[in-house]
């Protein structure tokens, strides 16, 4: 069986607890896993931009013992310059994985529907499930069990609240979502991950007021309110997302010790201050750095039983 990493709605809260332990291993016994990927070669397909997600994997595959081949935007081109599935079949023959980070969510499906190796979802309009990973394993590093937590997610309603959400609804946490009406998450997810929270007894609950869901706040989390692709839409959104920006009068509601985290890259003057993002309170820069982790997890995971 190919091991995608395409959502994490597909992972169990065991399977999801496996890969954030793994991660955490990883990350303190580095020398225990040099070899995993010995004689792999991963392909990052990356049609957006990327600091972190493809410094994590292409460090991640070389620190694991593989090697990594990037390609830019305008190289392949998903259904433009070549059919998504030819592609698909090409890479098979060629690469061990493939991590793809694109607009359409459809992309990454049609790529795991016709590759005969993993394909990772390194970012797609609808999901961003690798960030979150290292979102979980950076909020349990530093606060312990997110069932005791209350997690405030502020700003739009994008790929990674929407991963936040699925992630949160399997593992049984607390997550409140404070976004504009006209900007929350997609009403699919919100009832799709009902099933999911009568089983773990999670708590996601979808507002439009950030005061109310910041206060007593474990973890305050936002990220750009423009997200790439939507960037015409930047002056309006400017002014309707205003009063979810996490500034210090935001944090003051929290817990004393609330931690801050943002996936970054941070607009800063908009979603989050520069007090914030470099108070005391941060841990952004932890979170980024747990994303090397995270991708070598999935690497790990998804190649140990392929090749």
């Amino acid at each position: 069986m190919i091991r995608h990493f395409i959502s994490l709605k597909y992972f169990s809260a065991q399977e999801l607890w496996k890969l954030v332990n793994l991660a955490s291993d990883i990350k303190k016994n580095p020398d225990k896993y040099h070899e995993a990927l010995d004689h792999k070669t991963v392909g990052l397909i990356f049609e957006k931009p990327s600091l972190r997600t493809k410094t994590a994997f292409f460090v991640g595959t070389e620190q694991l013992g593989g090697s990594a081949i990037y390609y830019g935007s305008d190289e392949i081109r998903l259904g433009r310059r070549e059919k998504t599935s030819d592609v698909a079949r090409t890479l098979s023959g060629f690469l061990d994985a493939i991590v793809l980070r694109t607009f359409s969510h459809d992309n990454v499906l049609e790529l795991a529907q016709y590759a005969s190796i993993p394909v990772i979802n390194g970012l797609s309009d609808l999901l961003h499930p690798s960030q979150v990973l290292a979102d979980i394993m950076t909020i349990t590093e530093h606060k312990g069990d997110i069932k005791k937590l209350k997690v405030t997610y502020l700003g739009d309603g994008n790929n990674v609240c929407n991963s936040l959400i699925y992630a949160f609804s399997i593992l049984g946490g607390n997550l409140v979502v404070a976004t504009p009406r006209r900007y929350q998450p997609q009403k699919e997810i919100i009832e799709e991950v009902k099933m999911y929270c009568r089983i773990s007894g999670a708590n996601i609950t979808i507002s439009e007021w950030a005061q109310d869901a910041a206060r007593d706040a474990d973890v305050l989390y936002t990220d750009v309110w423009t997200s790439m692709g939507k960037e015409q839409e930047q002056r309006k959104r400017l002014k309707v997302f205003r009063p979810y920006q996490i500034n210090e009068k935001i944090l003051l509601l929290a817990k004393n010790d609330c931690m801050v985290l943002h996936c970054l890259p941070a607009h800063r003057g908009e979603e989050i201050t520069d007090s914030v993002i470099d108070g005391n309170n941060s841990f952004v820069f932890t979170q980024a750095q747990n994303r090397l982790y995270a991708a070598k997890a999935i690497l790990v995971y998804a190649l140990k039983k392929n090749g």
